[in-house]
């Protein structure tokens, strides 16, 4: 049966198991091929109940459970006089039903009944096998190791065809025994038995097993790899409640990733399924999860209505375990409102049952909310008790362990304890650092600091609030671009919290840049204003009062309208926020160079809206004129600190060039570009014939730029349409010409392209959404031009939006001009947009100049 799933957000820590498959299960001779060879039926029983039988076996194994247990009921009575041996099949299909439905106590009072074939061990295996994991899920272990060891002494004398499940039933029973290296070589051994016996079902079973321990162990990449495989097997086989767990495991790995968008959609999907199928338990589970990531993001009230759900059919079905998680996560998100009543009534329900089970995490958790509760109510002591006694437990999961000593530092900060909270934060973060370590794939990498952001956070107010800006701003650094200066070489993978000296005056002399670098916090957000001279730490607002007015200003910049001309009030408070602190620190015509997180990554600063008419007019009218901040400046953006350390500034153009564009259209979401010839045209004459190669048409194809050995240009340029993937950025994609009959030979993928290194002083991705749609926890926007930077550009000049294919050319004409001319990457981009804002077309509005972004590693 599908195990309950525990979560939590990460600074709570509550524990988070992975779901794990283990129902009982036997390959049918109604699913595929494969499993009539296995298990062929006598032509001498009757036909008429081999018939309903494997029908009903079939709306089993499909997952149509509500309409499988119907039918095995139905024939259980049927047949109970004229046919007994029948009887029994259908009474215990009905009871496997039962208990894949959750339905523990049911299929449990149906088997006392059973009389079945005393001479037959195969039902007898069944039988045994059932039982043992309906009690497993009563807890009631020692019940449920004897009826395993009885169905293993029978298959001793030679049953194989059904002692693979007996296998993953105890594999189960380990599991909820938390011994999960036991559990992991039980169903390794399951999986070596489907394959023996070539059957798909135990093995795709077995995968999702696998799956469900590496999420217990923590080991998020293998879980992904597990998931993955057992739901492409589900599906092959039309296995509905295989798939529907499948995604819901899978949702797990994302989550415990801090994917959270992901995670949630794949909890919905699990839980529509399961609804669909009449799966009880699996609706309980799946709701209970999508609970948990409307926590972590702050949605409450729906975390508290999924969570109420979940408890009022966990005693319906009573179900002891569902019951306890449903009341632990009742208590903590009541804390997180502020109910402490609320949150002390859970417990007292909760804490009888917990002291029971067997599982030390349902205490651990215990102790982890009393702990939070006695802290809101300022009895320290006990709370800090509480928490180094989760802390240091054994059995805590990393999770656990990092929200304890969150707590803890949250609790030594308010008691003054300056000493003790900052090393408590810094042990927190060496934990997430430590298990951050142990993930291998870049796509784990990318979304799993949102597991940390709290900490970091908190940390960072700490350091400002003790009068260091500095060392604050040096921690915040540390959480910038992990994924992709590992990628890069430049930040080797170390399992702990040692965030680099930085000398950021030094930084911005050797860029010739003034750094405004970017905090946004829960409780209050941050700018550090660096020039060559001097460091200066200013006091934003809280990100929830920022992040509305980019949303607003983002929607108005693609409108019909320009918004300068109206003195668009989130433009102008955009710059009064964000800019207008450090404003006397910068200096007219500077190279200024954004270093910024989050929301703030979806933001153009050159539109913002500054006060005055602007060293080139006015925009607004009335008194109180306003002009776009790139009248000012020049703007950049960089991902960290520590990269830009070693980067050096350099001007003119030199080198050779790569360009592809004007691709046939591969299909008619993507069609041609009218004016990408003349694009290409306009850009070709800034090189000599020798200097550049150029693919256009049926030849702009990925295969082209991969072969062309993209090291050894200096520039390279795509004059295309892009597709920016939020739920997986790294499948974004520049779209070019088909190749072959392959379904997306014409996509050369964000994937692809960092795992050919370049060394390009600068990409340009003429194309739409080349910025990225995603932005992730300290790696920023991650898209096209992430890749590009990861491959080793210098710099990457990408599109936040759907760019023009009108202004396009125009502006790429001017950018290469500027850089003919000598100047620097960002300043011919600047030249190239203000000849268009200054210009008495429809060009001059920020939708057409604004959509492309500089951006340096």
């Amino acid at each position: 049966m599908l195990e309950a799933a525990w979560s939590a957000p990460p600074t709570q820590a509550r524990k988070r198991r992975g779901a794990v498959w283990h129902r009982t299960a036997w390959p049918g001779a109604i699913l595929a091929a494969a499993f009539l060879a296995l298990f062929p039926l006598k032509d001498a029983r009757p036909v008429s109940a081999q018939a309903d039988y494997d029908a009903t076996r079939q709306l089993f194994l499909h997952g149509y459970l509500a309409d499988s247990q119907q039918k095995a009921d139905l024939g259980y009575k049927s047949f109970l006089h004229s046919e007994p041996e029948w009887s029994a099949k259908f009474q215990l299909q009905e009871a496997e039903t039962m208990v894949w439905r959750g339905m523990y106590d049911d299929a449990l009072r149906l088997l006392a009944s059973y009389a079945g074939a005393p001479g037959d061990p195969e039902l007898q295996i069944r039988r045994l096998t059932i039982e043992g994991v309906a009690f497993t899920h009563q807890e009631q272990l020692g019940v449920a190791d004897r009826k395993l060891k009885e169905a293993e002494k029978i298959c001793s004398n030679g049953f194989p065809a059904v002692c693979g499940e007996v296998l993953r039933a105890r594999g189960v029973l380990e599991i909820w025994r938390g011994n999960f290296p036991a559990a992991q070589r039980l169903f390794d051994q399951s999986l070596q038995f489907a394959s023996l016996h070539h059957d798909r079902w135990l093995e795709a079973g077995s995968l999702l097993n696998l799956g469900g321990v590496a999420l217990r162990e923590e080991h998020f990449d293998e879980a992904l790899d597990w998931s993955k495989a057992a739901y492409r097997i589900a599906a092959e086989l039309g296995a509905e409640d295989l798939a529907q767990v499948a995604s819901g495991n899978l949702g797990w790995a994302y989550l415990r990733l801090g994917d959270t968008e992901k995670s949630l959609a794949l909890f919905l999907e699990a839980e529509k399924r399961a609804a669909d199928l009449g799966d009880v338990s699996a609706k309980l589970n799946w709701l209970k999860t999508a609970g948990y990531v409307y926590q972590d993001t702050g949605d409450l009230e729906r975390a508290s209505q999924s969570y109420r759900q979940a408890l009022e059919i966990s005693r319906q079905v009573n179900s002891v375990e569902d019951v306890l998680t449903s009341l632990e996560d009742l208590a903590h998100v009541s804390i997180d409102e502020g109910n402490l009543e609320d949150a002390d009534f859970y417990l007292a329900q909760l804490v009888p049952g917990a002291v029971a089970t067997v599982n030390r995490l349902d205490d651990l958790d215990v102790m982890l909310a009393q702990g939070r509760i006695d802290a809101a109510r300022r009895q320290d002591q006990w709370a800090k008790e509480l928490f180094r006694g989760v802390d240091r437990d054994p059995d805590s999961q990393t999770s656990m362990r990092m929200g304890a000593e969150h707590e803890l530092a949250r609790l030594l900060e308010t008691e003054n304890d300056s000493r003790g909270a900052d090393a408590m934060y810094r042990t927190a973060l060496a934990t997430f650092e430590a298990a951050r370590a142990e993930l291998k794939n870049e796509d784990s990498k990318l979304p799993f600091l949102t597991n940390a952001t709290p900490i970091y956070d908190d940390y960072v107010r700490f350091l400002v609030s003790q009068g260091k800006p500095v060392e604050a701003l040096e921690v915040a650094d540390r959480s910038r671009a992990r994924t992709l200066s590992q990628g890069l070489g430049a930040d080797p993978e170390k399992p702990a919290f040692a965030p680099a000296t930085l000398h950021p005056e030094a930084i911005a002399r050797s860029t010739g840049a003034t750094l405004l670098f970017y905090w946004l916090g829960a409780k209050k957000s941050y700018l550090w204003t660096i020039t060559p001279d001097k460091t200066a730490v200013f006091s934003l607002p809280a990100q929830a009062e920022i992040v509305p007015r980019i949303a607003r200003y983002r929607r108005d910049l693609l409108g019909p309208e320009d918004p300068g001309e109206s003195n668009n009030e989130d433009g102008r408070a955009l710059y009064n926020m964000l800019v207008l602190p450090a404003a006397r620190l910068i200096q007219p015509n500077a190279h200024v160079m954004l270093l910024t997180d989050g929301p703030l990554s979806q933001l153009n600063f050159e539109t913002l809206l500054a006060p005055g008419p602007g060293p080139f007019g006015k925009v607004g009218a009335g008194d109180d004129a306003t002009h776009y901040w790139i009248d000012d400046v020049a703007i950049s953006s960089a991902r960290s600190l520590s990269m830009l350390a070693g980067v050096k500034p350099s001007g003119g153009m030199d080198g050779k060039l790569l360009l592809l564009g004007d691709a046939v259209s591969p299909n008619p979401d993507y069609p041609e570009l009218p004016m990408a010839a003349s694009e290409i045209s306009q850009i070709e004459r800034h090189f000599s014939a020798d200097e550049r190669t150029v693919f256009t048409r049926q030849a702009a194809s990925p295969e082209a730029y991969l072969g062309s050995r993209p090291a050894q240009y200096s520039y390279i340029h795509f004059v295309t349409h892009g597709v920016a993937s939020r739920t997986d950025p790294l499948d974004s994609a520049i779209i070019l010409s088909r190749t072959g009959s392959g379904g997306d030979s014409f996509k050369l993928h964000a994937r692809d392209i960092i795992q050919h290194p370049i060394h390009a002083r600068l990409v340009t991705v003429s194309a739409c959404y080349g910025s990225g749609a995603r932005s992730y926890a300290g790696e920023g926007l991650v898209g096209l031009s992430w890749a590009f930077l990861r491959a080793g550009a210098q710099s990457v000049i990408a599109a936040l939006w759907e760019a023009s294919d009108e202004s396009t050319p125009r502006l790429m004409d001017r950018l290469y001009q500027g850089l003919e001319n000598g100047l620097a990457p960002a300043d011919a981009l600047r030249q190239a947009k203000l000849a268009l804002l200054h210009s008495h077309g429809n060009f001059r509005k920020p939708f057409f100049w604004g959509a492309f972004q500089i951006y340096t590693a």
